[in-house]
This record gives C-alpha cells, sequence and structure tokens, in this order.
C-alpha cells in the first residue's frame, strides 16, 4: 500500500477529506495520511480508539510516536495519557494499548532510526515544559540529527518562523493557520518537500500546531525506493 508515499510532493489533507478506514482486527479506526506498506508500515495516521477497546501486544521496529489529541490513551492497562501527552517508543519496544473513555492520537510508525534506544514522555500541557525562544513559544520534542519536532503556540496573525526550505511537516492542534488566501483548520495535516517555500500565518484565532522539520531528506533516502512490506 502506497499513501502519499512520495516525499518530494506537497501534501496538504483537512478534516474535511479525512476518509476513516477500519483496522483488520476492528480495533481501531484510522485515517491515513501517508503509508508505506500493509500492517506493518511506514505510516502517518490520525487513530481513533472506541470506548473500551484495546489494541493487542505488539511491537515498533523502528519506533512509534505519539501525540494524544483527544480522551485517555493507556498503555500496557496502568499508564494513562490523557489530551497532550506526547510519546516516543523507540525500536522494538513492545506494549499494549487501550482506551477506556475514548481517545485520539495522532501515530508516526517506523520513522525512528535504531539508535534512539529511549522512550519519551512529555505532557505538552504542562506550563514548565514551555519555553520562549527567540519570540517564538516552543514545547520541544525530540530533536537528532534526523529531525526537530516541536510544538509552536502562534499568537493572532504571528507567522510561523521555522524554515520550510529543508521540508517540513505540520498538524494544526488548535485554532488556524493561512498560507496564499487559503485557511487550514484544526485537523489539517501539511507535508512540505525540502526547497519549499510556502509561508504559514495564524489566523485572528491564533493556532497551536505540531511541527517536525529537517526530517524529510532521512526519510527520501531510506524510504523511497521501497517497495511496500
Amino acid at each position: 500500500m502506497l499513501i502519499h508515499a512520495d516525499f518530494s510532493q506537497p501534501i496538504i489533507i483537512t478534516p474535511q477529506d479525512y476518509d476513516w478506514i477500519r483496522s483488520p482486527g476492528g480495533e481501531v479506526n484510522r485515517m491515513m495520511l501517508d503509508r508505506i506498506g500493509q500492517e506493518k508500515a511506514r505510516a502517518t495516521s490520525v487513530v481513533e480508539f472506541s470506548p473500551n477497546s484495546q489494541f493487542p501486544e505488539h511491537s515498533h521496529p523502528l519506533g512509534e510516536e505519539v501525540l494524544v489529541l483527544s480522551g485517555t490513551f493507556t498503555e500496557n492497562l496502568q499508564q494513562d495519557y490523557p489530551t497532550g501527552w506526547y510519546m516516543r517508543n523507540p525500536h522494538q519496544s513492545r506494549h499494549q494499548v487501550s482506551s477506556q473513555s475514548g481517545c485520539k492520537i495522532f501515530v508516526k510508525l517506523m520513522q525512528m532510526t535504531e539508535d534512539e534506544l529511549h522512550p519519551t514522555r512529555i505532557d505538552t500541557h504542562d506550563p514548565k515544559n514551555w519555553q520562549v525562544t527567540q519570540g517564538r513559544l516552543i514545547c520541544p520534542l525530540f530533536t537528532s540529527n534526523t529531525e526537530h519536532t516541536f510544538l509552536e503556540k502562534l499568537q493572532a496573525q504571528q507567522v510561523l518562523r521555522e524554515s520550510v526550505a529543508h521540508g517540513i511537516e505540520i498538524l494544526v492542534l488548535l485554532g488556524e493557520l493561512h498560507a496564499e488566501s487559503k485557511i487550514y483548520p484544526k485537523g489539517t495535516w501539511i507535508r512540505l518537500p525540502p526547497l519549499s517555500t510556502m509561508q504559514f500565518c495564524a489566523t485572528d484565532l491564533g493556532a497551536t500546531i505540531y511541527v517536525k522539520s529537517a526530517h524529510l531528506p532521512h526519510a527520501m533516502n531510506v524510504w523511497s525506493d521501497q517497495a511496500p512490506l
């Protein structure tokens, strides 16, 4: 399965474009944003857990990244992560996941390197995890040689100053962005390839966004010639 698998092409998906697909075991609904492979896949998705749903224990080659968008996401039947929690489970980690109340998560699979060894857990709703850097309100999430990942809060009409020249990925968590006379509401996912020039600005509503930059050259090197798994 190949979905938006050409990392040299720009992709913008708004909530009105969402097409939910049930997982083979019926555990969750998935909006597949990009994908290379079948059930074992390099994938970016929005995933919905219904109340009292669970996913069997499984492993994560090349890791898993999760941002809880709503509800409460539970690991191993004991550790609850409510809205706003960010986690990274490294290469070959294992867990069981569930949700008693139901939840929605943004999840990225098989997008880490094998040398990322330690899990990450960050409560992005905790003010202590936010910092002002050169006039930007940032919640750092992860930085390595192959990616820079963070949340940013933009005030009304504030311009996103992160460079898009080396490729960028954005998920609008709250508020709206606008660019080139178009408005991108909460739930919009944007992936722009290297050498892009598009500039984003918050509308009068302001915006809170997830941002990953500098990662697409690595993705292109590793995955561009891969056949579906």
